[in-house]
């Protein structure tokens, strides 16, 4: 509510919510009252059926005249003009069609008459509606622009189909009524309606002429010199064909549409294998628009923070599979389920479709973008339509014995089996073609989603380094083994980067120091606040220094890194481990080490070598023997899901069998040494700043940390050589 609120504050949006509110009251009062007029004015049930059928299928033909030019001439005027013209021109020929009845009584003519308005009307409606949607981002902020989208389908696909509805029934019955008190009739109640309409374009023309100047959008778009419309017609259509997106879009919405015209088309024969008639039809079509609403109200709500274009290829997905279902529905219950689910899916691939074609497609081609949606929509339907009506009505139908009944085979349901794995084909072709998570998983991001933690896709990895990373309790000696491989290696040659988590960098170092050191902050930390400053160290350690040496080529060996707070933030604070592994992943943008070596280490040692380290105890090293057990078992249970990745050592054994041990594994992961001679690839001077900051870690810092084991007496007061962290 409070959003609809937010986007109803702002004037032009809100001017042309009620613009189209009256359009789109017009547009469904139009179909009812011009289709009704024309049977009217005939004799017989067969020439009622073809004067009604007649007008449906001019509505649709502009579309495969027109259509492919409706978004140029979007893009070519002012759009403002273009849709008050259009306006007009709807309100004239609408006007004109109860009108022809007043100058001839024959029926042929004005039949004649209602169907060539209704061409011309249905032309102006071909370049009104391109106008108007790419107007609409050019009205409110992007972030607004899927609650508006879902307002204004709300109301033209829920709200004014109704009212049309309620507003001919009304005019029938009191002008039924009235005439009946008065002994005689004046003008049909379809003619008063057919006038209401007209009246309602006029009234959106004026308004949108001298209430919604915004509509027009860049200022200069009639001073622009434009290319011939031949050379804007090709360019429109090559940028669909070309663009991943859009081309993802139009195939999913067209591959939907599909499906929904063989539903459409094959309904009536549905119903009948159903065992029912008109009245089961009838509550079908009102689930698929039931559906239809929820998907476009409640869609968002129910993926949470899923991308739309992920969201755009599964709805479509969704939609299809729930065809499937229907190709195999026992009994109408199932159907119902069925017809419900597809509304759903389509009406959230409705709203996430126009939502992206209206935020990411540039002005300057976004008309006919929604040109060539709205084209090859009305020509895909109208094809499913007709050819799934003509397969039905040619085939058969046989029962088949089950277990727990007979299911009638039709080519009904294998028409609609056939929509249902085309949809899918066409939804997951859609998905491939405008992922914007390649390399995450769907369902896990889908459900992660839905609790308001979607995963995010990994950062690129131009990686030609190693990361390797020490992991373990308060005491296991992980600095001794960090120096240790970090001296064998550059031995080598290698270029190597000694860092810590936290307090690798100066922001870190801050950081470190309200988590472990400053009094009497750190024991007053909440911990979930201390969750995030990890993870915020973290964010900043990984794409300050980490990811720029695994880029150039550097072995990157980390004292402690993502699998230190599911343990400690994790096990030992209790905090769900999969909220803290979300956010370290999304801190770290994905990035995994190619080793991490667990050395295991029974609480009371570790601690025990704290003490003996002479230095007062930080905040983790204070904890209760119960945390660092809940610690201890959660590494080893991490190991134990991960055996690739993790080498486990016991870090009660001597320090050089451990070192021996840790260079073989590390050394079947090298890359090749450089040549005799060759400076390190990437290898910087020492000081060398990373990302514009200090790199402040030095031996003494990273060896007192936290495991209680001395180094060397010439290396505390200097930086280690090579590359120095």
């Amino acid at each position: 509510m409070a959003e609809l609120k937010a986007i109803l504050r702002i004037r032009p949006f809100r001017r042309l919510w009620a613009v189209l509110g009256l359009s789109s009251l017009g547009d469904w009062l139009g179909l009812l009252a011009a289709s009704t007029f024309a049977a009217g004015h005939v004799s017989g049930s067969a020439a009622k059926g073809a004067a009604f059928s007649t007008l449906i299928a001019v509505r649709l033909l502009p579309a495969l005249v027109l259509g492919p030019l409706a978004g140029v001439l979007a893009d070519r005027f002012d759009r403002r003009y273009t849709m008050v013209v259009c306006d007009l021109i709807r309100f004239v020929f609408f006007a004109s069609i109860p009108a022809a009845g007043l100058v001839t009584h024959d029926a042929k003519l004005i039949v004649g008459w209602a169907a060539i308005a209704t061409f011309v009307i249905e032309t102006a409606a071909m370049l009104w509606v391109p106008a108007k949607e790419a107007s609409v981002p050019n009205l409110l902020p992007r972030a607004r622009l899927e609650a508006a989208n879902q307002l204004t389908l709300a109301t033209t696909y829920g709200l004014t189909p109704v009212a049309a509805g309620l507003v001919l029934a009304g005019i029938t019955t009191g002008l039924t009524s009235f005439y009946a008190s008065i002994g005689h009739t004046w003008v049909a109640p379809t003619d008063i309606a057919l006038y209401f309409n007209a009246l309602t374009f006029l009234a959106t023309a004026l308004t949108v002429l001298l209430g919604i100047k915004e509509i027009s959008g860049r200022s200069a778009r009639t001073a622009e010199r434009k290319p011939g419309m031949f050379r804007e017609f090709i360019d429109g259509w090559s940028f669909v064909g070309k663009t991943p997106l859009v081309r993802g879009l139009v195939l999913g919405i067209l591959g939907a549409f599909a499906g929904g015209g063989v539903v459409v088309g094959s309904g009536q024969a549905y119903a009948v294998s159903l065992g029912g008639g008109n009245s089961t039809f009838f509550i079908l079509f009102a689930m698929l628009f039931v559906g239809l609403g929820v998907g476009i109200v409640a869609g968002p709500r129910l993926v949470g923070g899923l991308s739309r274009r992920r969201m755009f290829g599964v709805s479509i997905v969704l939609a299809a599979g729930s065809v499937g279902l229907l190709a195999v529905a026992p009994h109408l219950t199932v159907a119902v389920v069925g017809t419900l689910l597809v509304g759903v899916g389509a009406g959230m691939a409705f709203l996430s479709g126009t939502t992206l074609m209206g935020g990411e497609v540039d002005d300057e081609v976004r008309g006919r973008a929604f040109a060539v949606v709205q084209t090859g929509t009305r020509v895909v339907l109208m094809l499913a339509v007709t050819v799934s009506g003509l397969i039905v009505g040619a085939g058969g139908s046989r029962q088949l014995a089950l277990p727990g009944g007979a299911i009638q085979i039709s080519t009904t349901r294998l028409l609609l089996a056939a929509a249902g794995v085309f949809g899918v084909v066409a939804g997951l072709t859609a998905l491939r073609q405008m992922d914007d998570k390649p390399g995450v998983p769907l369902l896990a991001d889908i459900l992660g989603s839905m609790r308001g933690r979607p995963l995010s896709p990994a950062e690129p990895k131009p990686r030609r380094g190693l990361f390797i990373v020490f992991e373990g309790g308060e005491g296991a000696g992980k600095s001794t083994q960090v120096r240790r491989l970090a001296e064998l290696l550059r031995a080598q040659g290698r270029d190597v980067v000694v860092t810590r988590e936290p307090g690798a960098t100066e922001i870190g170092e801050r950081i470190r120091g309200l988590l472990l050191h400053d009094r009497p902050a750190a024991a007053t930390l909440t911990p979930r606040a201390e969750a995030l400053l990890y993870a915020a160290d973290r964010a900043h350690h990984v794409a300050a220094l980490v990811r720029p040496a695994l880029a150039r080529g550097a072995v990157v060996i980390s004292d402690r890194y993502v699998d230190s707070s599911l343990a400690y933030q994790g096990a030992g604070r209790t905090l769900p481990v999969d909220e803290v592994q979300w956010l370290s992943s999304w801190a770290t943008g994905g990035l995994k080490p190619d080793l991490t070596v667990l050395l295991d280490v029974e609480p009371e040692v570790g601690l025990a070598r704290v003490g003996a380290r002479g230095a007062g105890a930080d905040r983790l090293e204070s904890e209760s023997d119960a945390f660092h057990e809940r610690v201890r078992y959660a590494f080893l249970d991490l190991a134990a899901a991960d055996t690739g990745r993790y080498l486990v050592l016991d870090a009660g054994r001597p320090a050089q069998s451990i070192a021996t041990e840790v260079a073989e594994r590390v050394g079947e992961l090298l890359p090749p040494e450089p040549a005799e001679g060759e400076p390190a690839e990437g290898e910087r001077a020492e000081g060398e700043r990373v990302d514009g900051e200090p790199v402040t870690t030095e031996l003494a810092e990273l060896t007192g940390s936290s495991d209680g084991l001395a180094a060397p007496a010439d290396d505390p007061t200097q930086p280690l050589k090579g590359r120095s962290v």
